[in-house]
């Protein structure tokens, strides 16, 4: 029972060792993906980024989610995301046009 135990452990401790690796790849990464980019128009850019750097880091693909969790670790993800209303707040339209002074101004 304790060669069980003892198996458990060292398959525990692999699991932490990897684990420990990919977060340092993941830091080294962001010597090139810096992480004040994760806001804005940048932010997709990024993680495709620090996708592939993992990806050839450790030869096995890495999914978006699996980035975000990663990063979740280091930064709180949720904050760096972009508000909706934001959005809408830049994509509102209104039509231009000058003001009745401007023209009564141009008339005498």
């Amino acid at each position: 029972m304790s060669s069980g135990k003892v198996k458990e452990e060292e398959q525990d401790g692999m699991s932490d060792l990897a684990e420990v690796e990919l977060e340092l790849k993941l830091l080294q990464a962001f010597e090139i993906y810096p992480p004040n980019k994760l806001q804005g128009v940048h932010r997709h850019f990024v993680i495709l980024g620090l996708m592939e750097y993992l990806k050839r880091s450790f030869d096995r693909p890495f999914s978006s989610e699996e980035v975000l969790q990663l990063l979740d670790r280091f930064y709180n993800v949720e904050m760096l995301k972009s508000d909706d209303d934001e959005i809408d707040i830049l994509n509102h339209e209104e039509e231009f046009s000058l003001p009745p002074s401007f023209f009564m101004a141009e008339e005498s």
